[in-house]
């Protein structure tokens, strides 16, 4: 009873605060929680112009027709190589910008770098696709470069093997810069008695980042972590959209774009739903998985 009083207490007298609370609300319910309804399709025969729940049960029956389709595992495993690439790659580099942006005495020259790597997350992915696609093309700068060295262009828009290579890249290029600053922030709540003691203990500088820095941000590292693992299944749907073509669909489909290619385009509902249902269940499993390790492993975690 004690804390019912004190919840009503609290918002009576809070209620401006709580009140920016109610649109965010409204938007998780309405976009988040109620199309969670739709899963019911993914057990069900889903007609366009039907009952929009399915007309009829049908338990597994697309779980197991995804399940022995081969192109599913063909795109399934495109995704786990393209999420593992981008998490091995992407996850690490802004730590280590970060680290090299705190080690600046310049407070300019820091600026001036952190505006730099800042400014691509701040343009459009079509903006983005367009500039890759601009400088792998045959007649674009990377060939350009190429044929002043005295090589042969290379089709990299045609060629499967180089997909991956060009879509981590420009992940690299479009995100580690604003991933920076979480972990600068981090790095201001480490205490500098700690550097002091270990100044004074003989550490040099490469120790001082090794047993006081990156345990000082460990927690912050830890949360990232189990957050991207839990995306880890959901490469960026937009930008390898506008990067593929046919002709490298081999390496570069994959589950949100092959969803898009038979839930929407194709109609197939209620085979599209099972996928993504299955998809999503591999994310919550990765999560649960990662925050568990997580707690055991350094004492970090989301809960």
């Amino acid at each position: 009873m004690q804390g019912k009083t004190s919840w009503r207490v609290a918002l009576k007298r809070d209620w401006r605060l709580y009140s920016f609370l109610v649109l965010p609300l409204i938007f998780l319910l309405v976009f988040k929680y109620v199309p969670m309804v739709g899963n019911v399709i993914a057990f069900r025969r889903f007609r366009p112009g039907g009952n929009p729940f399915g007309d009829e049960w049908v338990g597994f029956h697309y779980f197991d027709q995804f399940i022995h389709n081969q192109q599913f595992w063909t795109v399934f495993w495109n995704t786990v190589i393209l999420g593992g690439l981008t998490l091995a790659i992407c996850f690490p580099l802004p730590i280590i910008l970060a680290l090299m942006l705190n080690e600046l005495r310049s407070r300019r020259f820091k600026k001036v770098v952190q505006t730099i790597t800042y400014l691509p997350h701040f343009m459009s992915i079509v903006i983005v696709a367009g500039i890759v696609l601009q400088l792998v093309s045959v007649d674009g700068t990377v060939n350009q470069i190429v044929r002043g060295f005295g090589g042969d262009a290379i089709s990299f828009m045609q060629e499967p093997g180089w997909f991956r290579s060009i879509y981590v890249s420009s992940e690299v290029w479009q995100t580690v810069g604003w991933g920076t600053i979480l972990y600068l922030a981090a790095l201001t709540t480490v205490d500098d008695q700690l550097y002091e003691a270990a100044r004074i203990d003989g550490a040099n500088r490469w120790q001082q980042t090794w047993h006081v820095t990156l345990p000082g941000i460990r927690p912050t590292m830890m949360v990232l972590l189990i957050l991207n693992i839990g995306s880890f299944m959901a490469v960026g749907f937009e930008k390898v959209l506008l990067l593929q073509n046919p002709l490298i669909y081999s390496t570069a489909d994959v589950i949100s774009t092959y969803l898009y290619r038979v839930g929407i385009q194709s109609a197939q509902f209620s085979y599209a739903a099972a996928i993504g249902l299955f998809e999503s269940l591999i994310g919550l499993v990765l999560v649960l998985s990662a925050n568990f390790a997580s707690r055991r492993l350094v004492g970090a975690s989301l809960w």
